[in-house]
């Protein structure tokens, strides 16, 4: 089809000979006969090419050498196509390779194979004379096969249309035969494109008729008991038939295109076509119903033994052996949740049915972990104490106390209980130095695995010092033992606590374990949902929200029933900070009450908690609701009411009700330090209220001196969304220009605040040197409209110490004018975002 349509549309069909192979061609003559005929067809051909007729002694050399003395005074371009040359014999084969190699340049030959042939073109390859189209050209694209079906009649949906797409892997004549096959539904939908397979009637046809009939009896044997296999190599192909060379059989389909791929550049590991795998699968039932079971069990006994854990547990599962099933899963399980694949974990369970999840100890303890994942602690504490009462098999007491006490730990962190998270930690890690004799290497992976756990229940309780030490032993020891998803889901947590000492060095380290989630494809889990939340958030503080707001998409795609608590509230309440950077206080209003709910199911304190309330409180009263913000706050203990953050909420609302001298008093302990702050950024915005406050109230001075700090505490992680919440651009602008060193700040919060959208920043090449502290300080003041004397005043220090500094800024920046070393070090968040 796709040689004839060429012909016709680029309009060759008078200057194309048409030679059709037969099956099985085993007569020379005939075949060159046919090539005589077709050529003498076309309009050269026919002035050129003289009559022959069948006879005794003309043989297939002798017609070629007749032909190449005919066509050589060949002057036009003509093609010489010749369909399924696979079927022609050895010697007919030979003849074609000496008449192209020495036939006229303007005569092209088009050959169409099914398989490669012995032609000899790898020198034609070579010199760039050889255009070759093969199965992965031939393929339909998923457009094309939206046309296919639309041509058909067919009014598919979208997804179904995929499905089919992927299950035919692209192979044009299957699309067509699920097309003949659909068509006699009055509603195709989904379903039906789902269960279309190789059993089904039109493809079953064709494919035993057009492959597996065409098989020699070995060939077909093999198929047959290997079509159990998602994957099978030589040997594994001779243990399943009980014979030798499978590898070369199996090479030999896949030259024959015979639905058979190869896997590797080797050519040693092959799969079969899904739907060829289909019908081998059906006709095996059908032929040799008794050798099913027995050929999973051996499967399942040789990828054992060579480390193909998850494979040979889902043979063993096919062959109903649920007892080396079940120990095969619970050996591997740890590494497997380690690796995060909690969604493989969760299928290999399901092949197990009810009553062995319930009967064993160790399945049900596996059995506990999958519940936990999927967001049930409840159903998994019913799971784990049957764990805790099923008899273990022999002399495997201990893995079923291990794996009861890797569950514990992952219960008790999704709780957020560090007491419980402490000691199960402690009895995990000596129940792992007890099995080191029999699983070599688990006692320092379970180590790890308590560490980072530790570290992520510290960091939520705001008890940052030995969240930082645990997190980093636990990335450490991940790294050395090679667990690269454990270190991710620390390294994430310890971009976390950056936030509170860096916001640049935060942004920068969640936005790599974000990409690195996604090149090893982890973007499903909570731990990524961490990172782009992280991004996501810090856009938003730095008054880039549109930025941010692909980021807290991604990170609410893993927000599902089986988040633990932490993160969940986490990713609500920042979606609100998110959607306040924006003006959209209604949804941040929604966001935060969502997690002001989540905070119910907490068992123990959070850091979120109060800021979240906090923000709850702001949001009402930035909408109008004082009531309803007054009764939040009534309905706080006197403890959670007097903290820093809902301080900054009563401050707010006082303002908001006329009453500046309130907002002080509210104000004070935040300011004088006895009512704590877990973050610096929290302390810009109470210095911003208090500018506002002593506005208010008549008192200029304090009100510029209590704006300065804002700015002082603003600069460094560029946090401008205190004053996206509070504008305030007239006591912004009456900072006199000489007195700040934050010119280029309060220019670019006057300038989002009239609607200007900052770029996006660029990261450059880093640093060869690092800064010293003094060329630090000096920095600061480049963005400003100091002069170099002004500076030094500011600092202290002679006006030559602060060129000299300059210099070594210029130098160590890449730089050579003031506003370049400002740009370069704001892209690498040395300074905060500009507006460029």
């Amino acid at each position: 089809m796709l040689l004839r349509s060429w012909l016709s549309e680029a309009g060759l069909a008078e200057y194309a000979a048409w030679v059709p192979v037969r099956r099985d061609e085993r007569d020379p003559q005939r075949f060159w006969l046919g090539v005589v005929d077709a050529l003498r067809r076309t309009t050269a051909g026919s002035a050129l090419v003289g009559t022959l007729t069948a006879a005794p002694d003309l043989d297939g050399w002798t017609i070629v050498e007749r032909l190449l003395a005919d066509l050589a005074p060949l002057r036009d371009r003509n093609y010489l196509v010749i369909d399924d040359v696979h079927e022609l014999d050895p010697e007919a084969l030979r003849q074609l390779q000496l008449f192209i190699m020495r036939a006229s340049p303007q005569l092209r030959f088009v050959l169409a194979t099914r398989h490669d042939v012995r032609l000899g073109l790898h020198q034609l390859r070579l010199e760039g004379e050889l255009a070759e189209i093969r199965d992965p050209d031939l393929r339909f694209t998923l457009a094309e096969t939206e046309e296919l079906f639309r041509a058909a009649g067919l009014a598919l949906p979208g997804p179904a249309v995929a499905v089919l797409h992927e299950r035919t892997e692209g192979w044009a004549a299957g699309l067509r035969l699920a097309a003949l096959s659909l068509a006699g539904h009055a509603d195709p939908d989904h379903r039906l494109a789902a269960e279309f397979s190789g059993s089904e009637r039109t493809v079953a046809e064709y494919l035993l008729a057009e492959v597996l009939d065409r098989q020699s009896e070995q060939v077909r044997g093999l198929l047959l008991r290997t079509s159990i296999l998602e994957r099978v190599n030589g040997e594994l192909a001779n243990l399943l038939t009980g014979g030798e060379g499978g590898e070369r059989v199996l090479q030999d389909l896949v030259a024959a295109n015979a639905f058979v791929v190869s896997l590797d550049t080797s050519r040693t590991w092959f799969r079969y076509h899904q739907l060829f795998a289909d019908l081998l699968r059906l006709q095996l039932r059908r032929t040799r119903p008794g050798e099913v079971a027995a050929l999973h069990r051996a499967a399942a006994d040789w990828l054992a033994g060579r480390g193909m854990a998850v494979e040979a547990i889902r043979h063993a599962q096919a062959a109903r052996d649920w007892g080396p099933a079940a120990r095969l899963l619970a050996d591997q399980w740890p590494g497997l949740y380690l690796d995060g694949k909690t969604a493989v974990i969760h299928g290999l369970l399901a092949g197990f049915p009810t009553e062995s999840r319930t009967a064993d100890a160790e399945l049900a303890a596996v059995a506990a972990a999958d519940e936990l994942a999927g967001g049930s602690p409840a159903a998994a504490e019913r799971y784990l104490c049957l764990a805790e009462r099923a008899p273990a098999s022999e002399g495997r007491l201990g893995q079923a106390r291990l794996l009861v006490g890797i569950v514990r730990l992952l219960i008790a962190r999704w709780h957020g209980s560090l007491a419980a998270v402490t000691e199960q930690a402690q009895r995990l890690q000596d129940a792992a130095e007890a099995a080191e004799t029999t699983q070599p290497g688990l006692g320092e992976e379970l180590r790890a695995l308590a560490l980072i756990s530790l570290g992520s229940t510290e960091f939520w309780m705001a008890r940052f010092q030995e969240a930082v030490r645990h997190l980093e032993q636990g990335v450490a020891l991940a790294r050395r033992i090679g667990r690269p998803y454990l270190e991710f889901t620390g390294l994430v947590y310890q971009a976390n606590l950056e936030f509170f000492r860096s916001v640049p060095l935060a942004l920068e380290h969640s936005r790599q374990a974000a990409e690195l989630a996604e090149r090893h494809g982890w973007a499903e889990g909570p731990a990524f949902g961490l990172a782009s939340m992280n991004v996501g958030t810090i856009l938003a503080w730095q008054g880039r929200p549109e930025e941010g707001e692909p980021w807290m998409r991604q990170a609410e795609r893993t927000l599902r029933a089986e988040t633990e608590p932490a993160d969940a509230l986490a990713i609500r309440s920042l979606r609100g900070v998110l959607a306040l950077a924006r003006g959209r206080d209604a949804d941040a209003l929604a966001a935060f009450q969502a997690a002001d709910q989540v905070a119910e199911r907490l068992t123990e304190p959070n850091l979120m908690v109060h800021g979240n309330r906090s923000f709850l409180v702001q949001t009402l009263v930035r909408l109008g609701e004082t009531d309803r913000a007054e009764q939040v706050l009534a309905g706080l203990s006197d403890q959670d009411r007097d903290g820093g953050q809902m301080r900054l909420g009563l401050a707010t609302l006082r303002l908001a009700q006329d009453d500046p001298q309130a907002a002080v008093a509210a104000l004070a302990p935040v300011l004088d330090g006895s009512a704590q702050l877990p973050w610096q950024g929290w302390l810009a915005q109470a210095f911003l209220l208090e500018a506002i406050a002593r506005a208010a109230l008549g008192d200029p001075r304090a009100a510029a001196g209590a704006l300065e700090r804002a700015l002082d505490l603003a600069e460094p992680d560029g946090v401008l969304l205190w004053f996206l919440l509070h504008p305030v651009p007239g006591l912004l602008e009456s900072l006199p220009g000489h007195r700040t060193a934050h010119a280029a700040l309060i220019a670019e919060i006057l300038g989002l605040l009239a609607g200007h959208q900052p770029a996006p920043s660029t990261a450059g090449r880093p640093l060869a040197e690092p800064l010293s502290r003094s060329e630090l300080r000096v920095l600061r003041y480049l963005p400003t409209n100091l002069t170099t004397p002004d500076i030094a005043g500011q600092l202290n220090v002679s006006p030559n110490t602060v060129k000299v500094h300059i210099r070594h800024l210029y130098a160590k920046l890449g730089a050579h004018r003031r506003a370049e070393a400002v740009a370069r070090a704001r892209d690498l968040g040395l300074l905060a975002p500009g507006t460029r």
